[in-house]
């Protein structure tokens, strides 16, 4: 009865037709009137329905955006990625890894040689076939001395990349990577068609459940269903259009007003007045989502240990957490791994508010009475200003005069993140430790927004990632990235004061998954294929 229920809920999730599932049902034994029955009595009433048009409004966006995968940077773009394209792999609702356009792979014992059997007959929005050429030449995009894409890091250990058969790409590592299908999902490696050896992905065609209809870079992208799309039971809607509704007060009366069917990033403050509303519904993850605060070892004073020290025993994250987001998180220990990821030190203590320590460091330091400048915009977060001023008054008590310096939403992630000295910022996460470490905290990374790559510590910490990367024994790689914790809180430049809750509005007329993923925010930003209307 086990395979029974599991027909059930692929077809609660819109995986199975009402035809797979009589054919599946058969198989196991099940006369196939009973299984019409048993479909329509307990199935059928929750499957997925085609049709509408879906609008959802996303608190991310920039005039900054671009179609080139590169680029991306932030919700908006993710999701618009992951609307109209595919990748090798995907992260289930459930987080665990299974194929897209891959349809099978092989691993050698060392994880060093990886072995791809492409799906067969897919196409790109402009008809033509997927190939092994396509996805050399949209991973090539990502290599390379002269690339500028932020997905080059999660790349360096790809040695050699060929087609070996019809429809076949064998990767070649530097070293073995128990977890390389995990990061040919990242959302910078989407497949696009190869135009004379390189990715043209100017045109716009993927191979996803919609086609790009049109696209205003932080305002607006607009989709219609791929009527060849290749996977089953996906992508119910006519329509999709996401909005960039970076204002947390718009976003919030756009879902009141039904004006579109989702936002993301309710403010916590609000989430029990949109709760009462009888249109919608709250749909709450515990996921990777987690805010920080990044200070940049290349720009002085940040780059004494005993000053970053003292900024973060001069954090009072219990109050963070109750007051930026009423209980709706958890407290961050000053490194990125959360709860949700398979590794997270659990035994590590936890930082906790402690002035006079902080005076202690900043003794030693030379730098008592240190006036620091912290940029903030709620472009970062929903309550990231707030947060600023809570940290400039509780880092008061330890003689740290922090100044909040409020910057513009548009253009934040372009001309604040990444280049001011201290600033406010969130990651959503990655479901592995190697994919979080490796995006942003190891020297190479282009998004190492600390520049924590010179200290000895940072060093250890580059050659730990790399070792634990190829550990296949479960044992010693938890060891390892128990260590990669240790020494990130430690001298780390990212103060990681809180991990939030992923927080939806959704109307009643939207169906989805009874399990909705954490890894990202709108169902690991695929609702588009995931959802339907009820």
């Amino acid at each position: 009865m086990a395979d029974i229920k599991d027909l059930e809920k692929a077809a609660k999730e819109g995986k199975l037709d009402r035809r797979e599932f009589i054919k599946r049902a058969s198989a196991l034994g099940l006369a196939a009137p009973f299984a019409a029955t048993l479909l329509s009595q307990s199935v059928h009433a929750a499957m997925p329905k085609k049709g509408g048009r879906f609008v959802q409004g996303t608190a991310h966006g920039s005039t900054t955006d671009t179609l080139d995968p590169g680029t991306h940077e932030n919700g908006f773009m993710q999701n618009v990625v992951y609307t109209y394209a595919n990748h090798l792999f995907e992260v289930d609702n459930e987080g665990q890894i299974a194929p897209e356009l891959a349809e099978s792979f092989e691993a050698s014992t060392d994880a060093k040689t990886w072995i791809i059997k492409l799906r067969q007959g897919v196409e790109f929005h402009n008809g033509k076939s997927l190939t092994p050429e396509d996805v050399i030449a949209s991973m090539n995009h990502h290599r390379g001395e002269d690339t500028k894409s932020a997905g080059k890091s999660l790349l360096e250990p790809v040695v050699d990349m060929k087609k070996t058969g019809p429809m076949e790409i064998t990767f070649k590592l530097s070293a073995g990577n128990a977890d390389f299908p995990f990061i040919l999902s990242d959302y910078h490696f989407a497949i696009f068609p190869d135009f004379k050896g390189e990715m043209d992905w100017q045109a716009g065609f993927g191979t996803g459940g919609y086609i790009i209809d049109r696209f205003e870079p932080g305002v607006r992208a607009t989709f219609k269903r791929n009527p060849n799309y290749f996977k089953t039971g996906r992508a119910h809607f006519d329509e999709v259009e996401t909005i960039a509704l970076i204002d947390t007060t718009s976003r919030q009366s756009a879902v009141m007003n039904q004006e579109v069917h989702a936002i993301n990033r309710v403010d916590p403050k609000t989430v029990h007045l949109l709760g009462r509303n009888p249109s919608l519904k709250i749909l709450e993850v515990t996921g990777t989502l987690h805010y920080t605060f990044p200070m940049r070892l290349d720009q002085p004073p940040f780059d004494n240990y005993d000053l970053r020290m003292a900024v973060k025993l001069s954090v009072d994250r219990e109050a963070l957490v109750k007051k930026i987001l009423l209980g709706h998180g958890a407290m961050g220990n000053d490194h990125p791994i959360s709860t949700a990821n398979p590794y997270h030190n659990s035994e590590m203590p936890q930082r906790m508010y402690n002035p006079d320590k902080a005076k202690f460091h900043l003794k030693k330091a030379g730098m008592e009475g240190v006036k620091l400048d912290l940029s903030t915009s709620e472009a970062a977060f929903s309550g990231a200003v707030d947060a600023a001023l809570l940290i400039k008054d509780s880092a008061a008590a330890s003689g740290i005069d922090v100044n909040v310096v409020r910057e513009p939403k548009d253009g934040y992630w372009s001309n604040v993140w990444n280049k001011k000295a201290w600033c406010a910022c969130y990651w959503g996460g990655r479901p592995t430790e190697d994919w979080m470490f490796t995006a942003a905290y190891v020297a190479e990374s282009k998004w190492n927004d600390t520049a924590w790559k010179d200290t000895p510590a940072a060093d250890k910490f580059n050659k730990l990632v790399v070792a634990a990367r190829s550990e296949l024994d479960t044992s010693k790689r938890r060891a390892m990235y128990y260590e990669c914790q240790v020494i990130v809180n430690d001298d780390g430049g990212s103060l990681v004061p809180m991990f939030a809750n992923n927080i939806h509005a959704v109307s009643k007329k939207i169906g989805h998954p009874d399990k909705v993923a954490g890894n990202w925010e709108f169902d690991g930003n695929k609702n588009a294929e995931r959802w339907w209307f009820v």
